[in-house]
């Protein structure tokens, strides 16, 4: 049997054959991964209150933590180990989930639990588990912690997106305070009173305004995709990169070459001695030194960890260090100086208009690495049934895992601009950004113990001690940003809790409406053979009938059956089922199962995705559908076994080749199909709807089938049901989907109550379901259900 490999591991293993590849995703990783990473310099020392600089031992304390900070979480736990635990190429928080969800149990992902053997994605995982482990079954014995766990997930998405919000705000902000800072360097006039009110004029209305425009040309970039972005971005940082390096080694040299000295943890013991409250509440601000690195682990799917690895260990680490160390030491010695602690203050005078146009550039770079990895976040959310419908565009064919989604993308607009032109203040962006960066870090470390325990099946001490050690140092920064709460965190609390709403009732949304389907789904039987009693008719086409469910009749569908007693003379119940995996091999996506005798022509179709999978935005969905329907018929004679058992036994089918050994498509280029041609129930194919003679839209070619040269040598039963099937497609095709409307039951709690009315809320302005299957409006028949819940 062949292995089990998604796409992204075939792009993986591509990357990692030669140098060439490794040195080329490096270059690219540097414009989209380590902008933020590489920008952060602009802020660290900047939001730090001046008056916190008590002496010279304060700068001292500082760069120790910086150093410290960055060797333990962005080097140690990052780069060497949290970047073993891709999930088949995949980073991320959802990523550490997916791998739980699979390997330990505790998915609360919708599934039919009726349909394990249909859907066990396990059985054809080469990473199968071996024997479960005593704390394996514990954690998926007790409910409780699969709820923890999702809550985890949802938590750690929630602060991405928040850090997405954030960052791009505090970067161009801090860039544009240097670029006004400059401006009333240059001014001049006759009166000296004249010139200090100008000067301070521009230091005070320039930067909003300046930040505004540049985030505003920064979100207008994203929908050139990833790569495109990443090779304009990567020479900017690495001239950036060159550069604080440059002055921060000019800096040791010129202020105090004995910085270094601040590398012993003595200097941090000395600071946590003497600091009080508000020297505390500082650390909230250095944690800003490693914003970014959640960034190397959520950005696998973009580049190859060999890549990522490299370049920071090589390249980025190195001149942090040096960068910071030189800001220390210039601090150390001009804490009296007004500005100090601002970066631009540190550059030599003479480069400082160099300074400052690059610092707009990197700052608008520092700020991508958010943007992407927010998009990476919500495409998870959104495939494992935890975010509304959104459009998702596939900005590449080759790296499944670059996305780009226009709706968060001006969200992420709307609400950086609200947090830039609300604050004005780096201080109070930075403090909400540091509890961004912390929280999300704190999650990853909760979920890589949990990983290290029962994926990798190491020592639970192991475990533990990774989740002390890491812990720890993270718990301590986030009591620091607390201190912050009310001098700007508190609006991340705001933007969580937004999120974390929409999210949570979306995902109990979705459940309960699935357990509602299970509950209520009619059997084979009813259709097949109640149905005749109806004087239900069978009518030329084929109907598509769209369902969550993968065994029985969906209620809806009965519920169109028993009102208007026809159906199409070949049906296809198609059902989408996203598995927490990054993608599904295209040799293993589709299972293909007959509902009821084979005279029926009644067909089953489930669509295996995973979260970086496309498959519902395909343009040929419909011809793949037809096309693997008929490699299941040609298949079939040869699986006795799925000609004699029940529903539920299915066959893996492939997606199909163009030279496919049941049907062969065939372009007419003389025939146009609309996108939204009409539900066709008679043999009338010109029939037509008046919406759809009024409508413009755009044509594309119709793609007809035909039996290939061998099918004089099928089977004539196969050959028949071909030919049956080819016929159907000809005479038309329809689309039933259920349109839900959810009710709270009577005395229900006021919990639940609000979550139904969000999902609700949320369900009624997000993508329309036909819109995101790609459905065309006037095919479709959407059959109304009351769910009450």
């Amino acid at each position: 049997m062949d292995p089990q490999l998604s796409p992204t591991t075939f792009v993986q293993q591509f990357k990692t054959e030669t140098w060439r590849h490794t040195l080329l995703f490096s270059f690219q990783s540097l414009g989209v991964i380590y902008g933020q990473l590489s920008s952060a310099p602009l802020y660290v020392f900047g939001t730090v209150h001046q008056k916190e600089f008590v002496s010279e031992e304060t700068a001292y304390g500082l760069f120790s933590f910086i150093f410290w900070t960055m060797t333990i979480i962005s080097l140690l736990k990052y780069a060497l180990l949290v970047l073993r635990a891709d999930d088949d190429g995949e980073g991320g928080t959802f990523a550490l989930y997916s791998i739980l969800c699979r390997h330990a149990k505790v998915g609360l992902l919708p599934n039919d639990t009726s349909a394990n053997e249909v859907m066990q994605y396990e059985e054809e995982n080469p990473f199968k588990a071996k024997v479960e482990s005593r704390a394996r079954r514990a954690i998926a014995k007790h409910k409780s912690s699969h709820y923890l766990m999702l809550f985890l997930a949802l938590f750690g998405a929630c602060m991405a997106i928040g850090d997405g919000v954030l960052t791009p705000s505090l970067s161009v902000l801090s860039a544009s305070t240097g670029f006004g800072r400059s401006m009333s360097s240059i001014t001049f006039s006759s009166s000296e009173h004249k010139q200090e009110r100008v000067s301070r004029a521009l230091k005070e209305y320039v930067p909003v305004p300046t930040a505004c425009a540049i985030l505003v040309c920064l979100f207008m970039l994203q929908h050139y995709g990833t790569r495109k972005i990443g090779f304009i971005f990567a020479p900017i940082v690495i001239i950036w990169l060159l550069f604080i390096s440059g002055v921060g080694t000019y800096n040791i040299i010129r202020w105090n070459p004995h910085i270094f000295y601040a590398i012993s943890p003595t200097y941090m013991y000395r600071f946590v001695v003497d600091a009080r409250a508000k020297g505390w509440r500082s650390l909230g601000s250095i944690i800003l030194c490693v914003a970014g690195s959640e960034a190397m682990f959520a950005g696998l799917g973009h580049f190859s960890k060999k890549s990522i690895k490299i370049t920071f260990v090589c390249l980025i680490y190195p001149v942090l260090v040096l960068s910071y160390a030189g800001q220390a030491a210039y601090i150390s010695k001009n804490y009296t100086v007004d500005g100090f602690n601002h970066l631009s203050e540190s550059v030599p005078r003479h480069f400082r208009h160099v300074f400052v146009v690059l610092s707009l550039f990197a700052s608008a770079v520092g700020s991508q690495a958010t943007i992407t990895a927010s998009f990476s976040i919500i495409n998870q959310c959104l495939a494992l049934g935890c975010f509304p419908r959104v459009k998702v565009i596939h900005t590449s064919d080759k790296i499944h895992g670059q996305v780009y989604i226009p709706d968060i993308n001006w969200l992420l607009m709307v609400l950086s601009l609200s947090a830039t032109l609300g604050f004005h203040d780096i201080v109070k962006i930075g403090s909400a950004t540091g509890l961004a960066v912390v929280s999300g870090m704190l999650v990853t470390t909760c979920l890589m113990s949990l990983v290290i325990a029962l994926y990798w099946e190491n020592n639970l001490i192991e475990s533990v001690c990774f989740l002390i050690f890491f812990g720890f140092v993270e718990a301590m920064y986030v009591s620091a940003c607390m201190l912050n709460m009310h001098k700007g965190a508190w609006f991340l609390v705001v933007l969580f809790l937004l999120s974390f709403t929409v999210m949570l009732s979306w995902h109990y949304g979705t459940l309960k409406k699935y357990e509602f389907d299970l509950e209520n789904k009619v059997s084979i039987e009813w259709l097949t053979d109640l149905s005749p009693g109806l004087g239900v008719s069978r009518v030329p086409g084929i109907g598509f009938i769209y369902t969550d469910i993968v065994t029985g009749i969906p209620a809806f569908f009965s519920h169109f059956v028993t009102n208007l007693p026809a159906f199409h003379q070949v049906l296809i119940f198609v059902s989408f089922k996203s598995l927490p995996v990054p993608c599904v091999h295209p040799s293993k996506r589709y299972l293909i199962g007959r509902v009821g005798h084979r005279d029926y022509k009644i067909y089953r179709c489930v669509v295996r995705c995973g979260y970086h999978d496309n498959s519902r935005d395909s343009d040929d969905f419909e011809e793949e559908i037809i096309r693997t329907i008929g490699e299941f018929i040609s298949l079939e004679e040869n699986d006795f076994e799925s000609l004699t058992s029940p529903e539920g036994r299915m066959i893996v089918v492939g997606k199909p080749t163009s030279d496919g050994n049941a049907l062969v498509p065939r372009i007419d280029s003389h025939s146009f199909v609309s996108p939204e041609s009409p539900p066709i129930f008679t043999n009338n194919e010109n029939q037509r709807s008046p919406i759809a003679e009024t409508s413009v839209v755009k044509k594309r070619k119709k793609v007809r089938f035909m039996l290939p040269p061998n099918s004089p040598k099928m089977r004539v039963c196969v050959r028949e049901e071909l030919q049956e099937l080819v016929d159907a497609r000809e005479s038309g095709t329809a689309y039933f989907l259920g349109q839900s409307h959810l009710r709270v039951r009577n005395g229900s709690n006021f919990l639940k109550r609000f979550l139904i009315m969000t999902y609700t809320f949320c369900d009624k302005n997000s993508r329309e379901p036909p819109v995101a299957l790609n459905i065309p409006h006037a095919a479709l028949v959407e059959v109304g259900m009351v769910y009450t819940i």
